[in-house]
C-alpha cells in the first residue's frame, strides 16, 4: 500500500501488487515496485544508497519495520499476500 503522494506519482490506487521471486524481503518488494513503477525510483529510497528516505516508514502485520534489515524475510502473511506491506509517509511536526 502506498501513501497518497506516491499514488499520485505512480498514477495508481492505494494498493499495488507486485510479484517477488524467492524470499520476500523489504528489498525484494521495493525492487519489484521500482521495476513496475519506475517513476517511484528515488521516492521511497535514495537513488544512490538505496537507503529508506527519512520520512518514509515501512509496516507489516502491525509492526514498524522501518529500521529492520532490508534483507530480513518478511512475516509469512505478507509473503503469501494475506497481509499488505505498507509504505507510509511519516508525519513530522511540532509547535
Amino acid at each position: 500500500m502506498l501513501p497518497a503522494h506516491l499514488r499520485t506519482l505512480a498514477r495508481s490506487g492505494s494498493e499495488v501488487q507486485v510479484n517477488v521471486d524467492g524470499v520476500v524481503t523489504i528489498r525484494s518488494i521495493l525492487d519489484a515496485v521500482e521495476n513496475d513503477y519506475p517513476v517511484l525510483r528515488g521516492a521511497i529510497r535514495d537513488h544512490g544508497t538505496l537507503q529508506r528516505r527519512a520520512f518514509v516508514r515501512f509496516f507489516a502485520c502491525e509492526q514498524d519495520l522501518s529500521h529492520d534489515s532490508v534483507d530480513a524475510p518478511l512475516p509469512e502473511p505478507v509473503a503469501n499476500g494475506r497481509e499488505p506491506f505498507l509504505v507510509i509517509g511519516a508525519i513530522a511536526g511540532g509547535m
